[in-house]
């Protein structure tokens, strides 16, 4: 089977039902592949794009905490693919299809949307995270699972020992194949003839369809498994099947300026998430959305482009190292190392710095915010000052232990309250 046939006859499930617990109350009221990011994405905007350019163009999103934003975006954004040629983006919500349960984990999401997969008749399955920011082109890594004849085949990529026990470690030997693996070991092992680093998995894999269904309707009756791929299935495998290791600097999507730092990052912390943002404001971000070659593909509205106002002494509306969205309005004001989403206004005499402003935020005159993410719809009132005082900020919003404060519409209303 020649490849592009194989991307036509693999199935994409992305798991887009996570909570994000960690983003605190950015995930309130969307979940987390829904949450904004990079200015104008979402995070599921990636892997899905990383599909279709892949070439792999029958998609499928498993959602189930509160969904309605990732569902209205997927639908109103991603709807272009052509039906007549068996392509597709579909949303698979958690309908209890197979008992009284919603998924238990991300192997039972996909064991409860079996009977939809073996009508597609695919003979690879990918399955995928939708709350990760890289670029990947599948195809190499699906390649590469055919020609070793894997039964399972997973992206892993090196980080340094010492951050090795916050991720799941895979142990291989000189030929790639999975020999053991260890959820956030203590003592991690390390990669053949490099003592410094590991192998992480990235929670991307590739199964043949077959060998897949087998499995999960066997874990399904596990009364001792979690019915998770991580925790459950993946070491199980090892030993037992075929698996192997594929690196993730081999399908990677480079970037010219960074050719030897393959870029993936969960955005799963506050912190992760303001870094991922922050990244972009860099001269040379190590994030590539300028690569016309790999667009990175989202809903797209009207919008007027963004508009800077006044040039008085005290009073003149710019931007240093940022990025600024469409819809924006920059009034009197100083935006400075900083991520204006679509739609905020900002007044003027304020100051805006090292911060991350998701789409609809007001920010009042004389203002001054250093190291903020302000969610969805904010009004900051006028003369509000936010991240000069941590004994404060900690009182009337979140602030984390690296000095990010988090502030929401209810947080604002509830000091008016008070």
């Amino acid at each position: 089977m020649d490849l592009n046939t194989a991307c036509m006859k693999t199935i994409a499930i992305i798991l887009a039902g996570g909570r994000g617990s960690r983003l605190k109350q950015l995930t309130d009221y969307r979940s987390k592949p829904a949450v904004p990011i990079a200015g104008k994405y979402k995070i599921i905007d990636f892997p899905l794009s990383n599909c279709v350019n892949s070439g792999v163009r029958r998609i499928a999103v498993l959602t189930q905490y509160r969904s309605h934003t990732l569902n209205q975006h997927v639908q109103r954004g991603w709807n272009f693919l052509r039906s007549d040629f068996n392509e597709f983006i579909e949303l698979w919500p958690a309908q209890q299809q197979t008992g009284e349960e919603w998924y238990q984990g991300t192997a039972d999401a996909v064991f409860q949307n079996l009977k939809m997969i073996d009508e597609l008749e695919s003979e690879y399955i990918l399955i995928l995270a939708g709350d990760h920011v890289y670029k990947q082109d599948y195809s190499l890594m699906l390649k590469e699972h055919m020609e070793t004849g894997a039964d399972v085949t997973v992206a892993c990529i090196e980080v340094p020992i010492a951050e090795a026990d916050q991720f799941g470690i895979m142990h291989v030997d000189n030929d790639d194949n999975i020999i053991s693996f260890e959820e956030k070991p203590k003592n991690p092992p390390t990669m053949p003839g490099n003592p410094d680093i590991s192998l992480a998995s990235m929670g991307i894999y590739i199964f043949s369809t077959k060998f897949l269904t087998e499995h999960l309707r066997s874990d399904a009756l596990d009364t001792e498994s979690s019915h998770d791929f991580g925790k459950d299935l993946i070491p199980f495998f090892v030993g037992r099947s075929n698996i192997k290791a594929h690196h993730f600097g081999n399908s990677c999507i480079k970037n010219e300026s960074y050719p030897n730092t393959p870029y993936w990052r969960d955005v799963g912390t506050l912190t992760a998430y303001w870094e991922s943002n922050m990244d972009l404001t860099r001269l040379l971000p190590e994030l590539d959305l300028y690569d016309n070659d790999w667009p990175i593909r989202t809903t797209q509205y009207q919008r007027p482009a963004a508009k800077f106002n006044y040039n008085y002494e005290e009073r003149i509306g710019t931007a240093l190292n940022s990025v600024v969205s469409a819809g924006c309005i920059v009034s009197g004001s100083t935006v400075e190392k900083t991520i204006l989403f679509n739609n905020v206004r900002v007044n003027s005499f304020s100051h805006v710095n090292k911060c991350v402003v998701l789409p609809r935020v007001d920010i009042g005159r004389h203002c001054r915010l250093t190291k903020v993410v302000v969610d969805s719809d904010c009004t900051i009132p006028e003369g509000m000052v936010i991240g000069e005082d941590a004994e404060l900020d900690a009182q009337r919003f979140y602030r984390n232990e690296d000095g990010i404060t988090l502030v929401t519409q209810e947080m604002i209303e509830k000091i008016a309250v008070d």
